[in-house]
């Protein structure tokens, strides 16, 4: 089991931040992974993320996507990107 945050954790965190359209410059990922993983907003508006330990990230990353929505980020349609 992974401590660490892989290049390959990233990669599918930003696959779900990107499509609710959050700019990587506002928000950080914990390098250590920690259970039960945690989705929070900072005063700051920066968002804060903590990988799960235990839980495969596949498995989570609805999760994180749920969180997120929560916290008022919403889907933003291809075209609107562009």
């Amino acid at each position: 089991m992974e401590e660490i945050i892989t290049m390959e954790d990233m990669r599918l965190v930003f696959q779900v931040t990107d499509a609710l359209d959050i700019d990587r410059e506002r928000m950080s990922v914990s390098l250590e992974k920690q259970d039960p993983g945690q989705v929070e907003r900072l005063r700051s508006g920066e968002v804060e993320i903590t990988l799960p330990l235990t839980t495969p990230l596949q498995e989570w990353l609805p999760t994180l996507r749920a969180r997120l929505q929560n916290l008022g980020f919403q889907e933003v349609a291809q075209e609107e990107k562009e």
